[in-house]
């Protein structure tokens, strides 16, 4: 016999069968009994338990089967307050670019998981399997969710990726200014891990912004001046910077159809070319492009001469100033911080009072060795002392500005004096390129300060959501890897703008923390189960309100 469930109609009804052979020898089954509708199972606890005890097995079932049974409790404030932003924002309809993609999972579930994880628990793709059994994460079935499926998900991201960006930019649109977008561009390496070669691989071995050299790909990123993120761009990890600009600038310009945007890059990214090929740009409205552009440190002396009229004009100034002059047939804005000036000047002075002390001790000491002064161990050379010194004035960043004089016969070198106090009169300055119609000076140059924000965006992609090291080897799934960082970091600034908004001093990782403490929790009793939200206190309450999210069970 056996438990069987029929249908009549909307109802289902639990029926008791028995399975029997006719007399032809034929399997055959017979209903002995219909014991009650599927909807009311708890109402047949009586007559389960008297069945049991009838066999004698009443008092071992109740011992194997407690009254109250506690499932462990779940995760559910934190992933609840992003799933409504999620659906606010539109994202579901990312699903749209996904949809010649044939699954028999829900890839926009599984993308949202991913995403979350990102915000919420940050790990590696096995990971996101291990926190989705900690979760309450409406829509996915954490059980049902396996290492494949994610994969296979990030490769259909990753194959419509050009629709997928598309679609994105136009669920963006609305939170950008259409008259004016202030839009900053900068770039990062990203740490990667493996030694294999691929056929297009983005992993190549570069300078990391630690300075040292990384096997990375590179990862440029563009943000509003309310720093949301609009668009990235995966880029092999040996690539100059300077190339990476005006293709991601020009796709940009495509996807947004803003009346005006005013560019503003850091150092490294200007070049000639750059500006020749910025000028050339027209926006859809007809516009040109506007940019404000930062002179790396290592082209300041192209602008030595109009610096030092500059400088001159403020010899006696105590304060910070900012003045400006043509170049190129553009406009060249210079700001000057006496603070920073003097502590720069400081610092250069304090090492290049390190190496005369060093210098002075090894001259001393060869000419105590050619008096006829003895030393254990090995004796001191000229051409050694030139080596090791040439190699301390190297690692303290001054070839520039010591001379060491490596062909004579006797340890010397010089300072080069015009050179040193040309890099002094070049200190605390900050130099930018622009061809915006600004009024002032000086709001280029806070224009240009606002460049930090998009920094801190990239401290976040690292931090909170630890976009690296990257464990994946094929380039596509690198891609999508930077692709879903990519989408977290814009929920990450939506919550950010809504809690600056609300006067809430949260970042959005303690906020997410704080909520994570609402728990879903299942209860079975007697055969009945039970699903509750645990209590919300006030904090909590007002967390949501400030996000602009309904409450669970709200």
């Amino acid at each position: 016999m056996f438990i069987k469930l029929t249908a009549s109609g909307p109802r289902r009804y639990v029926q008791l069968v028995e399975a029997y052979r006719d007399e032809a020898g034929r399997p055959k089954q017979r209903t002995l009994a219909t014991l009650g509708r599927a909807d009311r199972l708890g109402e047949l606890d009586g007559l389960i338990n008297g069945l049991l005890r009838a066999t004698g097995r009443g008092d071992e079932a109740a011992r194997e089967a407690p009254a109250v049974e506690f499932d462990s409790a779940l995760a559910l404030g934190d992933v609840w307050a992003l799933s409504q932003l999620w659906q606010e924002l539109g994202f579901d309809d990312l699903g749209r670019a996904l949809r010649h993609s044939r699954h028999e999972f829900d890839v926009m579930a599984l993308l949202r998981a991913m995403v979350f994880n990102r915000l919420c628990d940050a790990t590696s793709k096995l990971g996101v399997l291990r926190w989705l059994q900690t979760v309450s994460l409406p829509g996915v079935d954490a059980a049902t969710v396996t290492h494949q499926q994610l994969l296979r998900t990030m490769d259909a991201i990753e194959s419509a990726r050009e629709a997928f960006e598309s679609t994105l930019s136009v669920l963006l649109r609305p939170l950008i200014d259409q008259d004016l977008s202030v839009v900053f561009y900068d770039l990062t390496t990203v740490g990667v891990e493996g030694a294999t070669q691929l056929h297009g691989d983005v992993r190549a071995r570069g300078r990391a912004k630690s300075g040292l050299i990384e096997r990375q790909f590179v990862l440029s990123l563009v943000q509003t001046a309310e720093g949301l993120p609009i668009a990235h761009e995966v880029h092999a990890g040996n690539v100059a910077e300077g190339v990476t600009l005006l293709p991601t600038i020009r796709r940009l310009i495509q996807r947004y159809p803003v009346s005006r945007v005013v560019l503003v890059a850091d150092r490294g990214l200007l070049s000639l070319d750059n500006l020749e090929q910025l000028r050339g740009i027209t926006l859809p409205s007809g516009r040109p492009l506007e940019y404000v552009l930062a002179v790396p440190a290592a082209r300041y002396r192209e602008f030595a001469e109009i610096i030092a009229t500059m400088h001159a004009e403020h010899a006696n100034d105590t304060a910070a100033w900012v003045h400006e002059a043509q170049w190129n047939g553009l406009r060249l804005a210079v700001a000057h911080d006496p603070q920073a000036a003097a502590a720069r000047t400081a610092q250069r002075q304090a090492r290049l009072q390190e190496l005369h002390d060093l210098a002075a001790a090894w001259a001393g000491k060869l000419d105590e060795q050619e008096g006829g002064r003895k030393y254990r161990g090995r004796a001191l050379s000229d051409s050694g002392v030139k080596a090791r010194f040439f190699h301390a004035v190297q690692e303290a960043s001054l070839g520039h500005v010591v001379d060491v004089d490596l062909h004579g016969e006797l340890f010397s070198y010089s300072v080069r004096e015009q050179v040193l106090q040309r890099l002094q009169m070049l200190d605390g300055k900050l130099l930018v390129v622009t061809n915006s119609p600004e009024p002032t000076a000086q709001g280029v140059i806070e224009r240009y300060k606002s460049l930090a924000d998009i920094e801190r965006g990239f401290h976040v992609l690292k931090s909170d959501i630890e976009i690296g090291p990257v464990y994946h080897r094929l380039p596509k799934r690198i891609r999508a890897h930077a692709a879903i960082c990519f989408m977290a970091l814009i929920l990450q600034r939506v919550m950010r703008q809504r809690l600056k908004a609300a006067g809430s001093a949260l970042s959005p990782d303690h906020a997410l923390q704080i909520l994570r403490r609402v728990q879903q929790h299942r209860v079975r009793m007697h055969g009945r189960q039970l699903d509750g939200v645990s209590r919300i206190d006030k904090a909590q309450l007002e967390l949501f309100s400030n996000l602009g999210v309904s409450r669970p069970g709200a």
